[in-house]
C-alpha cells in the first residue's frame, strides 16, 4: 500500500473518546446501534450524540422519527461544563440541516479531535426519505473540513453535484471522482462500494497530499446478497481501527473484512433483509486490534 498514513497515535494504556454523532434506531443494525458496539470493541469510549430517534431504520415500511436538534446545544453545553474532552468526532446520519452547525461546534470545541465524516444521505442513487436538498447542501460544509470523508457513490454524486454514476466505475473514472471529492477540501477520502459485477467490492483511499492518482485500491469478496447498515458498520469499524493506531489504508482493509465477516453471519438471522448486517459475532476481530 503506497498510502497508509497514521492519523492517531494510540497509547495502549489509554481509551480514546469518540463522539458518535448519529441517529438511534430501536430496531435494525445501523447508526448508533452499530457505532457504540463497534467502537467499544476497538477499545474506544463511544460518546453518543443522538441526532434523531427512530423506532426502526427507514427501509422498514413503518417507523417513527423524532428530530433531536432542539436538545443538542444544551447537551453539548453540559459536556463543556463537565470538562469532557474528545479524541475524535465521528458523524453520520443527521436529523436536520441545522445539525451541521452542531457538528461544526464540536469541531470548534475540540480542535485536536480527528474529524471523521460519513456523509450519510442515500444509496443506490436515491436520497434517504428524511433528507431534504437543504440538508444535502449543508453536508458539503462537513465534507470540506473532514480529516476522513467516507462517501458511497450516491453521496459522492450529491456532494460534487454530479449525476449518479452507478456502481461500476473504471479505474480512470475512480481517479476522476476521487479528485472531485478531494477538491471539496477533505484531507483524506475513502470512496466506498465500486462493484463491477465480478464478485468483488472495491474501496479506494486517497489523500490530499498525494492526490487521487496515488490512491490505494482495496478489494473484498462480495457476498451474493445485500443488507442494510453495511455503510455504518464499515465506517464505524474504520474509525475504530484508526483510533487503534492503524494506518488509514489498513483501517479500510480491516473495515471491509469486518463487513464481509458480518455478512457471512447475516443470512442465519430472522428478517435479515430488513434487520441488517449482523456484526455482533465478529466484534472480536476489532478487539484483537487493540490487544495485538
Amino acid at each position: 500500500m503506497t498510502l497508509d498514513v497514521k492519523l492517531y497515535d494510540r497509547d495502549p494504556r489509554y481509551i480514546p473518546r469518540v463522539a458518535a454523532v448519529h441517529d438511534m434506531c430501536g430496531y435494525g443494525t445501523c447508526s448508533l446501534t452499530a457505532a457504540i458496539a463497534i467502537l467499544s470493541a476497538a477499545g474506544c469510549n463511544a460518546c453518543p450524540v443522538p441526532t434523531a430517534l427512530f423506532s426502526a431504520h427507514t427501509l422498514f415500511p413503518v417507523y417513527t422519527f423524532h428530530d433531536t436538534t432542539a436538545m443538542l446545544d444544551g447537551y453539548l453545553d453540559a459536556w463543556k461544563s463537565e470538562g469532557v474532552d474528545l479524541d475524535a468526532v465521528y458523524s453520520g446520519f443527521l436529523g436536520s440541516a441545522a445539525q451541521v452547525a452542531v457538528i461544526e461546534r464540536l469541531w470548534r470545541d475540540y480542535p485536536r479531535a480527528l474529524k471523521v465524516v460519513d456523509p450519510v444521505m442515500g444509496d443506490n442513487g436515491e436520497i434517504y426519505p428524511t433528507y431534504t436538498q437543504d440538508m444535502c447542501r449543508a453536508m458539503g460544509r462537513l465534507a470540506s473540513g473532514a480529516d476522513i470523508l467516507l462517501p458511497n457513490l450516491t453521496e459522492a454524486a450529491i456532494l460534487t453535484g454530479r449525476d449518479y454514476p452507478g456502481q461500476s466505475l473504471s479505474e480512470r473514472e475512480v481517479t476522476d471522482w476521487l479528485s472531485a471529492l478531494l477538491a471539496l477540501g477533505a484531507r483524506h477520502v475513502v470512496l466506498k462500494g465500486v462493484d463491477r459485477g465480478d464478485g468483488l467490492i472495491r474501496n479506494y483511499v486517497a489523500g490530499a497530499e498525494t492526490g487521487a492518482e496515488a490512491c490505494v485500491r482495496i478489494e473484498h469478496r462480495r457476498m451474493p446478497f445485500m443488507a442494510p447498515g453495511t455503510g455504518d458498520v464499515f465506517a464505524s469499524a474504520l474509525c475504530g481501527a484508526v483510533m487503534a493506531g492503524r494506518g488509514l489504508a489498513e483501517s479500510a482493509r480491516i473495515a471491509g473484512e469486518f463487513v464481509r465477516s458480518a455478512m457471512e453471519h447475516t443470512p442465519d438471522q430472522p428478517g435479515h433483509e430488513l434487520r441488517g448486517a449482523s456484526f455482533e459475532l465478529s466484534l472480536g476481530q476489532l478487539t484483537a486490534l487493540v490487544r495485538g
